[in-house]
């Protein structure tokens, strides 16, 4: 009955990091031991004072139905948090909380985009930016990188690709899947090319940002040319191990997030309440509370980037934040091992579940077909354990 589905639910593609989790599962249900490295997930507990405050909110009977666009509380912390970390100055009319940061990306694009309409991504770019452009019967235009230029675009690239159909450009730094990070003058020069273009949007992904190894990022909405053509994403589940809480929030022009209000409104009105309450807690806290857990990432980084140089065939950069590895592992394109002929990053993904049992992601799903994600939000053991298993399945 495919044929009674719609055009749009039938051209969406399924989320290659989601897939991989599932076939991941699914082999382990058949007695495998296999070492997902696929999900973007911490492997941290939730910090205690935020569930404390998830805790007070049970008791307190928080129950109703929320706002439609949060909390006026968690807006006001919100609006706080973007001036301490960020020096961007929003109102709580300017905020929009919604059920994960994929949520406030899809409100966004949503409301700005017609069929036709032309996104930008900067390559490589997070798995969902493209099949959520494509339910706004929008258009993907990729632009892109290579391990050489550390997953950077220039803005000679950035120009090149502009069209008078372009809408929206998207930026994720710390970027997922690379850890690229751009910098401040970096940011400047893409800006120096969008200030001849008033009528394109950016949207910039900035989930990330706390779990950084030295480069603090930098805020896109913080040039103030671009500031009232930006909107800000950001969430709490990556910093503060809180993915299952579903937690993420925009700053935007007013009259965008009136817009992703109404849309929401429509959708799944306001997220949930204890959610919020614990979140209040979590927005409040300075960055250096959940410190220990980058100092791990960064760890673990270091380890599975020692052991990686090891194996013939892989090339590296350093990720500068978030926690992926990001290896280009074209040198094994047209080679057979163990049996199996590899002829792209699916292949080469597909043969490390199946012969190594260790689960990655395809770089195809990223844009950047010449690498696969790795990520190390595993134990030290896990990712040990994982590495060697991949060097004994290619030597």
């Amino acid at each position: 009955m495919s044929e009674a589905l719609s055009n749009r639910i039938n051209s969406l593609p399924v989320s290659q990091t989601l897939a991989m989790a599932a076939k991941a599962r699914e082999l382990k249900g058949q007695g495998k031991d296999i070492i997902s490295l696929s999900l973007g997930e911490p492997d941290f507990n939730t910090p205690d004072f935020i569930k404390d405050a998830a805790i007070e909110a049970v008791n307190q009977n928080y129950n109703s139905y929320t706002p439609v666009d949060g909390y006026g509380e968690l807006k006001e912390a919100i609006c706080k948090k973007f001036k301490r970390d960020n020096d961007l100055d929003y109102a709580p009319n300017q905020i929009v909380v919604s059920t994960g940061a994929k949520q406030s990306i899809a409100n966004v694009m949503q409301v700005l985009l017609n069929p036709g309409d032309e996104v930008l991504l900067p390559c490589p770019y997070w798995v969902s930016y493209s099949a959520i452009a494509t339910l706004c019967e929008a258009v993907s235009v990729e632009i892109p990188s290579t391990i050489e230029t550390n997953f950077k675009i220039t803005p000679e690239q950035l120009e090149a690709a502009i069209t008078p159909k372009t809408k929206l450009i998207l930026f994720n730094s710390p970027n997922n899947p690379s850890g690229t990070i751009y910098t401040k003058e970096e940011y400047l020069a893409l800006a120096k090319v969008l200030e001849k273009y008033p009528e394109i949007f950016v949207m910039s992904d900035e989930i990330y940002e706390h779990i950084n190894y030295g480069t603090k990022p930098f805020s896109f909405a913080a040039i103030e040319s671009m500031y009232d053509r930006t909107i800000t994403v950001n969430g709490l589940a990556k910093a503060f191990a809180m993915t299952g809480w579903r937690i993420g929030y925009i700053g935007a022009p007013a009259w965008i997030a009136k817009a992703c209000t109404k849309m929401q409104g429509q959708i799944t009105s306001g997220t949930n309440c204890i959610a919020q309450r614990a979140a209040i807690t979590a927005v409040s806290a300075d960055p250096s509370a959940v410190q220990y857990m980058v100092d791990e990432f960064k760890s673990r980084r270091d380890i599975v980037l020692g052991l990686l140089e090891k194996i013939e065939g892989f090339k590296l950069n350093v990720p500068e934040g978030a926690f992926y590895i990001f290896p280009d592992i074209s040198a094994f394109f047209g080679k057979t091992i163990q049996g199996k002929e590899i002829n792209n990053a699916s292949d080469f993904s597909m043969l490390l579940l199946e012969e190594a049992n260790v689960a990655t992601v395809t770089g195809d799903a990223f844009g950047a077909p010449n690498c696969i994600r790795m990520s190390y939000a595993a134990s030290e053991l896990q990712l040990r354990e994982a590495v060697k298993r991949i060097k004994e399945v290619l030597s």
